[in-house]
């Protein structure tokens, strides 16, 4: 079977690791293996050592306006005769879903890994009607928001949850160098992602500031880059909490960032799929995170961490105390994160089911 992914995203996110993961996984299975890309793309630098046939292309939300390009696309999908598609992007949907249509590729999947509801527009209903053959969902309050905003929009028996995978071979064989080392008796809270209003590292200052107030003995590492960066910064100043919150920048070595701190604290408003919870449970440790979106499906309240309803950070700072002070109970929460890594979120399986949807069309249940 020949296989073309698709996905022009510039920067490297989850959806750039699933697909150049899931991508790599199939060409090592004996699948014919393309992909298309954009110029002086993360993807493109990670992928051209690994022998897959890769195609650039410029792509805009505009683009599928464009015929020329649409053609070119859909002369390419023709004379290398791929039979499945698997698109990332809305604006990637619009002139892959055309061209995949126009070339007669037999599968299209869509590929939505953000659990924000689609619009119900004229272009989206022909697009769902007459290019996409299937949907592929990171979580299954991503494939509830599919259907938000009209229910007919798409046959919701071909939308197929897959959860991210974790390479825990590679991970576990990352070097383990700690990017942070404690005084005495400090507890470490973590926090990894984009500087963004999604992932709400404001709270977490706030929640820094009533650590404090309960006289923990702490050190708040936020890691990432983003928009937000300058503001976080001056807010953890103006709130007196410049020892005890620390930036490190974008971490590459999320193993080594994990075995740096004891509890990891997702702020997040909402998550598609938290692919950092996968890494901290990983790496052994207990989460707290807010009750909200596709969370639940990776945090069971009390087991392998603790959900916070209704974004209360007076809660979320009773958890992280409540932690602090036993480490018995960190230690049972992270080995049991890790146990459900190792059954529901290996990517191992994430290829797997894969490969059964698009080889022999087999519905699957990632929560098994």
């Amino acid at each position: 079977m020949t296989i073309c992914f698709f996905n022009s995203h510039k920067a490297w996110g989850g959806g750039e690791k699933w697909h150049f993961d899931m991508a790599t996984c199939l060409q090592d299975k004996g699948y014919q293996v393309h992909f298309i890309t954009s110029r002086k793309s993360v993807l493109l630098s990670k992928l051209d050592k690994t022998g897959i046939k890769l195609k650039t292309i410029c792509i805009s939300n505009l683009s599928f306006l464009n015929p020329y390009k649409v053609f070119r696309v859909r002369k390419y999908l023709k004379r290398n005769k791929i039979q499945t598609l698997i698109i990332n992007l809305p604006s990637d949907l619009k002139i892959a879903g055309i061209a995949a249509k126009l070339a007669g590729v037999k599968k299209v999947f869509y590929r939505r890994g953000s659990a924000i509801p689609i619009r119900n527009t004229l272009l989206n209903r022909l697009l769902f009607k007459y290019c996409i053959t299937e949907i592929i969902a990171n979580s299954f309050e991503t494939k509830k928001t599919i259907l938000e905003n009209n229910p007919n929009l798409f046959d919701n028996s071909k939308i197929h949850v897959i959860y991210n995978g974790i390479n825990l071979k590679e991970y576990d064989s990352l070097p383990s160098e700690k990017i942070f080392h404690r005084t005495g008796d400090e507890i470490v809270i973590g926090n990894a992602g984009r500087m963004v209003p999604q992932k709400g590292q404001e709270l977490l200052i706030e929640i820094a500031e009533k650590l404090k107030a309960a006289n923990l003995n702490f050190k708040l590492i936020i890691a990432g880059e983003g928009k937000l960066k300058d503001l976080l910064h001056k807010k953890a100043d103006s709130h007196g909490l410049s020892k005890e919150v620390i930036f490190p920048g974008f971490i590459s070595n999320m193993k080594a960032f994990m075995d740096s701190i004891d509890i990891f604290a997702l702020s997040s408003l909402w998550e598609g799929f938290g692919y950092v919870i996968v890494e901290a449970m990983a790496g052994k440790k207990p989460v707290i995170a807010f009750n909200t979106s596709s969370n639940p499906e990776l945090v069971i309240n009390e087991k392998n961490g603790f959900l916070i309803n209704d974004t209360n950070i007076e809660k979320f700072a009773e958890k992280i105390l409540l932690l602090a002070k036993d480490k018995e109970l960190r230690a049972k929460f992270g080995a049991n994160g890790r146990a459900l890594v190792e059954k529901r979120f290996m990517y191992e399986k994430t290829a797997r089911e894969l490969e059964l949807i698009i080889a022999v069309g087999e519905e699957v249940d990632s929560r098994q």
